[in-house]
């Protein structure tokens, strides 16, 4: 029989009794559950202690008040005082020394002040756009935790060698589709201005969603800039992307060409439609969606350009802005048309995509704006990271994947399964 058990079956409690009747003597005492020499506190105090001291006894072999089995050699040197923030609240350890100053502890290693656990707090709320004066207010309301405004920068620049390996892992050898989009930020350089962030978005071969990288623009990209970035995704291994699917960024189609020549660059049916919107009166959205539908739906181009034609018609003379919109985007929106109804639902379920960005604006909005554009870089980051607790940015893009690939497989000539071995 284990200690553990042994020890239950001598007071006859179960631990959520033992844990009931602790949390009541102290509500009897007076002493609260948080906060400084709380009940939390205190067994955390306990706790760590213990556990340091299990350490010291493996360190020297023997256990405290036992001798040495080598006369002379190491052993304890009394205790040093030390504060470590807590999720519950600060707790005051004493740590066991040595007289050789060997030990080396591992619950609480040496200069560590803050338990892994709110590191992971600051982090999270740091992913959800509160600034760092809002985090160390929220750490000391909740937890009791008084933390500097340089620990919580100290402890979110930890994540930027995460961000840089993340940013330079190999990806996958071949994508069937790649999305691009951006996120504006506010970054004060100077003065405030809004700068695009760009984040690539791919559909792996097994159906998985996986966010390639970020990358800072001034908003004045052309096929250099295009160019440097699908040449570092190339060198990250991409040998082959079958279609790439953005908002008509300048630049983009050329640049495509040159990484990847064989890749379809297709205009974003979505954003197409969102485009459309602005040009239209709120009142008139549903009209509009409902006229435009015929046009991105029809079963080949010919087709599509009567659906067009119907809809100048209809609106042209009331929105003509639209109708400009659609046919300098016509180039690029056409290739959708020819393909399997599988490959065209992959394309036009932006879900993922939409749910990726939601979460990014909140943290973006809630910030307000950034002092630098790494600043930026990284709240984006740790938003993506926490879509993911696994911290890969990977989930799953659609249930009906398998017929897509069959449709991507025999439209693009085998590429995606020759590529893939």
């Amino acid at each position: 029989m284990s200690d553990k058990t042994q020890s239950k079956a001598d007071t006859g409690r179960s631990d959520e009794e033992l844990v009931a009747e602790l949390v009541a003597k102290a509500k009897a005492e007076g002493i609260d559950m948080v906060g400084e020499n709380g009940l939390l506190s205190r067994l955390t105090k306990t706790t760590l202690e213990n556990v340091l001291a299990a350490e010291m006894d493996a360190h020297l072999g023997y256990a405290k008040h036992e001798r040495a089995a080598e006369p002379g050699g190491n052993a304890r040197n009394g205790t040093r005082a030390k504060t470590v923030t807590t999720e519950a609240s600060p707790a005051q350890i004493e740590v066991p020394r040595d007289r050789d100053g060997s030990f080396s502890p591992q619950i609480v290693r040496k200069r560590q002040r803050r338990l892994s656990g709110v590191n992971g707090i600051v982090l999270s709320l740091s992913a959800r756009g509160l600034t760092h004066g809002e985090i160390c207010a929220h750490l000391a309301e909740v937890y009791g935790a008084e933390v500097s405004k340089q620990t919580v920068s100290a402890i979110t620049d930890g994540v930027v060698e995460r961000m840089a390996e993340w940013q330079n892992r190999p990806l996958d050898a071949v994508y069937p589709v790649l999305f691009v989009d951006a996120i504006n930020v506010k970054i004060r350089d100077g003065q405030v201005a809004n700068r695009p962030v760009y984040i690539m978005l791919g559909v792996t071969t097994e159906g998985e969603r996986d966010i390639l990288g970020l990358w800072a623009g001034d908003g004045g990209e052309g096929a250099k800039y295009w160019a440097h970035v699908f040449t570092e995704l190339r060198n990250r291994g991409v040998a082959d992307v079958l279609m790439l699917v953005a908002d008509g960024l300048k630049g983009m189609g050329e640049a495509v060409e040159a990484v990847w020549p064989r890749t379809v660059v297709q205009t974003c049916i979505v954003h197409l439609l969102r485009n459309s919107f602005r040009y239209a009166s709120r009142a008139d959205w549903d009209k509009v969606a409902k006229a435009l539908k015929p046009v991105y739906t029809a079963p080949t181009e010919e087709a599509s350009l009567e659906r067009f034609a119907e809809f100048c018609e209809d609106w042209g003379e009331k929105y003509p802005a639209i109708v400009r919109l659609w046919e300098n985007a016509w180039a690029e929106m056409v290739p959708f048309l020819s393909f399997d109804v599988e490959i065209r639902r992959i394309i036009c379920t932006t879900n993922a995509v939409e749910s990726i960005n939601a979460r990014i604006r909140r943290a973006v909005r809630a910030r307000g704006h950034f002092p630098s554009e790494h600043a930026a870089l990284k709240c984006v980051y740790l938003a993506l990271m926490s879509l993911d607790p696994k911290g890969t940015g990977r989930a799953r893009w659609s249930a009906r994947w398998k017929r897509a690939l069959n449709a991507f497989d025999l439209t693009f000539d085998g590429r995606l399964t020759a590529t893939r071995h």
